[in-house]
């Protein structure tokens, strides 16, 4: 028996062998776009130079042809025998198998240097968003040494663009989701980016709106509702936004069952507002300010409502009694229901955000004035606050040095109800956005506009949560 389990674990791994195997010829095959994989860099009607490395006086480089969205690679100062290829990912450089030494060459003999060939940055036909990487060796040593990953400027000639870019590279299109497969942080990286859509008029990304809404419409419990109320409430807010960009009505549906949903848990205790979850043990800030807001802009969007309006301003009335905004204008975690008493707990970012979009909302939908001044109290308690700006820089509380978690999502949702509130009140938060955004920009990104945790720096990692909290920023920064 044992032999025969033997035999047929070998068969699966050569099975599984050959499989990798057409998977990676088929990552390798040509790629396409304006011109095909190979074109001679003596074609390229420009050249640029972003990234270099150097190994034992050997100096590699990426050439970039912005024009035709390709790159080539050379190395100079070397001896014949010497190496030099380019690795290929579409994952933001965290895999490159079947796209690695991509137009490997030999320095040939009486030359000092050598180049590659030119190669696509992105795979237009499958909707592949690429970075490339310039790698070689000396011909007589074993040690290799690679450049940073770059790319071109197709879909990133400015901030928010190459931004927007760096983060579809974590997009997974069989999923409709980003890397980890976040649930919650997806619903905000999409808003991001269809918020970026209608900023910039850059159309590339808008497929992922299709994509994600068919992958995963019949997820959960369908509709994108789930057991955390607040996560209703982010995909909720997604839709809306997909439905102002498309004007598709599905979108406006599901934004409406999840706020339907919201509602079902909706209940007196503590005098009224929603739970966190379905498990009605939680009354928090977050949930109730995602009621507030995704009720009202759904009235903005329903000619006739009155239901959803009623919703908005039942949520409202019951929040601003709570307690939950602290003598300091700013907002804590939530209530302790057996005091039905602010808890005291941390003030995070988002908070502070989310609340600010739901009363900005509040007042397009009613004209409440003092929905607004509530909003410039927290927003202006927010970025005045020595605890959640670090030398003017805003750091989430326990901030952590990688991106991981769900905290590295609150600064962007913070940004972007700041964002909503500048633009409604004639912009008096543009010096502190642009403080942000720039310091972001100088100290917390690598070579192909991936950002990481830290807004002050320094760089140290990225996911698409990080990654949409600069895109929030960068969209609402001047």
């Amino acid at each position: 028996m044992r032999h025969k389990k033997w035999i047929a674990l070998a068969a699966i791994a050569a099975t599984a062998a050959l499989q990798l195997q057409g998977i990676q010829a088929a990552r390798a095959a040509t790629v396409c776009n304006r011109y095909c994989d190979g074109r001679d860099p003596a074609l390229s009607p420009g050249d640029r130079v972003p990234v270099s490395a150097t190994l034992y006086g050997r100096t590699f480089k990426v050439h970039v042809n912005d024009t035709d969205a390709m790159i080539w690679a050379t190395l100079d100062n070397g001896q014949p025998g010497d190496q030099v290829w380019l690795d290929r990912s579409f994952d933001g450089g965290r895999s490159w198998t079947g796209d690695s030494r991509l137009g490997d060459t030999t320095v040939p003999a009486g030359a000092a240097g050598w180049r590659t060939a030119m190669f696509n940055v992105d795979d237009w036909n499958t909707r592949g968003v690429g970075v490339l990487r310039a790698c070689g060796k000396a011909g007589d040593r074993p040690e290799l040494v690679c450049t940073p990953w770059a790319r071109s400027n197709w879909n990133a000639a400015d901030r928010r663009t190459a931004a927007a870019t760096a983060l579809m590279m974590r997009y997974d299109r069989n999923t409709g989701l980003f890397d980890t497969n976040g649930w919650w942080t997806g619903a905000n990286a999409l808003t991001a980016l269809i918020e970026t859509s209608r900023v910039t008029g850059m159309h590339s990304y808008d497929y992922a709106i299709a994509t994600t809404y068919d992958k995963q419409i019949n997820a959960l419990q369908g509709q994108f509702r789930n057991d955390y109320l607040d996560d209703s409430g982010w995909w909720g807010l997604a839709w809306v936004a997909a439905y102002d960009r498309t004007g598709d009505s599905r979108y406006l549906n599901t934004a409406r069952a999840d706020a339907d949903h919201m509602h079902a848990y909706w209940d007196t205790r503590c005098g009224g507002g929603i739970y966190w979850s379905t498990g009605r043990t939680v009354k928090n800030a977050i949930a109730n300010s995602l009621y507030i807001q995704l009720n009202a802009a759904l009235s903005l969007r329903i000619g006739g409502d009155t239901v959803y309006r009623g919703r908005a301003q039942a949520g409202w009335a019951w929040f601003q009694g709570s307690g939950m905004i602290n003598s300091s204008n700013l907002v804590n975690d939530g209530l302790n229901l057996s005091t039905c008493r602010n808890n005291g707990d941390v003030t995070w970012t988002y908070n502070q955000g989310v609340l600010i979009n739901a009363l900005v909302q509040l007042n397009r939908l009613t004209g409440d004035s003092n929905a607004l001044t509530v909003a410039r109290r927290v927003a202006d308690a927010a970025t005045t606050s020595t605890y959640l700006n670090s030398n003017g820089i805003l750091r989430e509380p326990n901030e952590p040095d990688q991106c991981s978690g769900d905290g590295v999502t609150f600064k962007g949702a913070f940004i972007r109800g700041l964002g909503v509130l500048n633009a409604a009140v004639g912009r008096p938060y543009d010096a502190y956005l642009r403080r942000q955004a720039d310091s972001a920009y100088a100290k917390d990104r690598n070579s192909f506009d991936a950002y990481g945790s830290h807004w002050a720096g320094p760089y140290v990692s990225t996911n698409h949560s990080c990654q949409h909290s600069v895109l929030d920023l960068l969209n609402a920064a001047p």
